[in-house]
């Protein structure tokens, strides 16, 4: 049989190569169009501009947050921690308390109102040094901005009976308390436990006010310190007036000043 031998191509008369056969033996692959580049390069481009504008969009929601909450904090509403019992079972260990800082100004205040105030008369011990951690300053920048409650000790919490001018005395022939000569049935007082009798009468001055805890017998209220400044907050410690139980999530609810109960009470002389 013939062998099949590979042909020789057989030079043409003019000397030249054949074009085809060099231009099979040199072919090569094509390399990649420009345009497929290009848009390679763009969709990498685009991933990362969306990843940027996410970042940027996170960032911006962000510091508005914090800011919103700033000023919240600063002309609306504060947070506030309970650490005590004096003011059971309308605020229990532990709730946090949101804190309207409209009353006493420009809102007027209210005898009932619960209100947060400064501890500028020395009712409580000085606070304690509070340890350094790595991230304290972080809870002390979220607090200051208003995303924490304040824990700090030297608030007090507590609600208001007497207003500037109310004679308030403790207590009548029945064991309950008069204000302008009034009884008044405190319905908000902790049910759990009779009130121990602690008799005084006195004449709230003007620009203080006098404040008694609703759980009485647990309570270094007005009553407890009457030997400094007797026993009256200025008015211009207040904070506010608590508004909202805000934790935990059981708890939530609005905190009343029960106007059932001094709606009968006359003005002050």
């Amino acid at each position: 049989m013939p062998e099949n031998h590979a042909r020789t191509p057989e030079p043409r008369p003019d000397g030249a190569s054949d074009s085809r056969a060099d231009a099979a033996g040199s072919a090569a692959p094509a390399p990649a169009s420009a345009g497929s580049r290009a848009a390679a390069k763009a969709s990498q481009s685009s991933g990362g501009s969306q990843v940027l504008s996410w970042l940027k969009e996170i960032a911006t929601v962000v510091v508005i947050a914090v800011v919103l909450s700033f000023l919240i904090k600063t002309f609306l509403f504060r947070a506030f921690f309970i650490p005590s019992e004096s003011m059971v079972s309308t605020l229990d260990i532990d709730d946090r308390i949101f804190v309207n800082l409209l009353v006493p100004e420009p809102f007027s205040l209210s005898r009932g109102d619960v209100v947060v105030f400064r501890d500028t008369k020395g009712w409580l011990p000085p606070a304690e040094e509070k340890p350094e951690g790595p991230f304290s300053w972080v809870q002390d920048g979220l607090t200051f901005v208003g995303l924490l409650p304040d824990n700090s000790q030297q608030h007090l919490v507590k609600r208001v009976i007497g207003l500037p001018g109310d004679r308030v005395v403790c207590c009548d022939d029945g064991g309950k308390l008069t204000i302008n000569g009034k009884a008044i049935n405190e319905s908000y007082v902790n049910p759990a436990e009779t009130p121990q009798i602690r008799n005084f009468d006195v004449t709230v001055p003007e620009g203080k006010v006098w404040v008694m805890g609703d759980n009485r017998n647990y309570s270094a209220d007005s009553r407890a310190h009457m030997d400094s400044d007797g026993g009256f907050i200025d008015i211009a410690d207040l904070e506010g007036k608590a508004a909202v139980i805000a934790w935990p999530l059981s708890r939530i609810t609005t905190l009343g000043n029960y106007p059932d109960v001094f709606r009968s009470v006359p003005a002050a002389p």
